[in-house]
C-alpha cells in the first residue's frame, strides 16, 4: 500500500494523479483520519460507530468525506461484515471500497503531513509502504505560501515548516520497514525512470499511463468538493481546490524546479537559509 508523504506542495498530488493513473491502482484525495485512528487507545477496543463517526467526521471543523463519493450508507454496512471488528480492517475496509469503484484492485493513500505520523500509522497498517517527495524547501516556500493552508506568510515560518516535515519524515521512514524517497526535481525531469523505481518498490508492474496521468486528471480532480463548517460557513470552494491542483492537468513542468532563483528576493533566501540551510545540505539542495 503506497503513502505518499511530504512537506505540503512538494508535488504530492502529481505524484498521486501519476500512480492513480495506474490500471490497478486507486489513491484517493486526502484523508486525514490514518491520524486519529492509529492513537492508542489503551485496554477499550473501538466501537465500529465510534470508527465510524471517526472517519466521516474528519476533521471534525471541515468533514471531507463527500471527496470520496462512497454513501455512508454503503460504509456503514460493510463495517458490519468484518467480525471481530478492528480498527486496521475497518480502514482496509474503506480503501476497497473507493477502489471498488474504478474497478482497481489496489490501493493507496496520498496525505502529505502523514510525513510526521508514518511510524504509528505503520504499526496499524504494517502493508504500508512510505513514498517520501521531496522537494527544494525554497521552491515549497513560495508555493505553499498563497495557499489557504499555509501556515504562514513569512518565510520564517514557511522554512521552519518544510524543515520540520522533512526531517520528521526521514527520521521516522528510516524506522519503518517500507520507505523510499523521491526528489520532486528528478520526477518532472524523468518521470519514466523515477515511476520505475516506485513500482519495483510497490512490486507493481509499469503501467504508460501513469506518464499521461494528465488526461485523467481532470476527471479525478472533480472529486475536490467543497470545505464547510458546521455552521455552514465556507473554509475552501470547490473551485478554489481545483485552481491550487491545476498545474498536475498538464504534462511534467521543467520550469517548476528551482523557482526560488529567478523568484525568491536574496533577503529571503537568506533568512531561509538561517532557518533551514543545514537542511537543504543534507538533502543535496544547494545553499545561497
Amino acid at each position: 500500500m503506497p503513502i505518499i508523504i511530504g512537506s505540503p506542495r512538494s508535488g504530492t498530488t502529481l505524484l498521486r494523479l501519476m500512480l492513480d493513473a495506474h490500471a490497478d491502482l486507486a489513491i484517493p484525495p486526502e484523508t486525514g483520519f490514518l491520524v486519529p485512528c492509529a492513537k492508542p487507545t489503551g485496554p477499550a477496543a473501538v466501537s465500529r460507530e465510534d470508527f465510524f463517526q471517526t472517519v466521516t467526521g474528519y476533521p471534525a471543523e471541515a468533514p471531507g468525506w463527500h471527496d470520496f463519493q462512497i454513501s455512508q450508507d454503503t460504509f456503514r454496512a460493510a463495517l458490519r461484515t468484518i467480525e471481530p471488528f478492528t480498527v486496521a480492517e475497518g480502514i482496509r475496509v474503506f480503501y476497497r471500497l473507493y477502489a471498488s469503484r474504478f474497478g482497481k484492485s489496489r490501493w493507496g493513500d496520498k496525505t502529505p503531513l502523514y510525513c510526521m505520523h508514518a511510524q504509528s500509522i505503520e504499526a496499524l497498517l504494517p502493508e504500508a509502504h512510505f513514498v517520501h517527495i521531496i522537494r527544494d524547501g525554497r521552491d515549497v516556500a513560495l508555493s505553499l505560501r498563497p495557499m489557504w493552508f499555509a501556515p504562514g506568510r513569512d518565510i520564517e515560518t514557511l522554512a521552519t515548516h518544510w524543515r520540520q516535515c522533512v526531517t520528521t519524515g526521514r527520521r521516522q521512514g528510516s524506522l519503518c520497514r517500507h520507505y523510499m524517497e523521491v526528489r520532486y526535481e528528478q520526477l518532472i525531469e524523468n518521470a519514466r525512470e523515477v515511476l520505475a523505481g516506485i513500482c519495483e518498490f510497490l512490486d507493481l508492474d509499469f503501467d504508460d499511463r501513469m506518464l499521461r496521468y494528465h488526461e485523467f486528471a481532470p476527471e479525478r480532480l472533480r472529486e475536490h468538493q467543497g470545505r464547510f463548517r458546521p455552521d455552514g460557513s465556507v473554509v475552501v470552494t470547490h473551485e478554489q481546490r481545483l485552481g491550487q491542483q491545476y498545474r498536475t492537468t498538464q504534462p511534467p513542468d521543467r520550469s517548476r524546479a528551482f523557482v526560488w532563483k529567478r523568484e525568491m528576493p536574496r533577503d529571503e533566501q537568506r533568512r531561509f537559509d538561517a532557518i533551514a540551510g543545514d537542511v537543504l545540505g543534507e538533502f543535496g539542495f544547494t545553499r545561497t
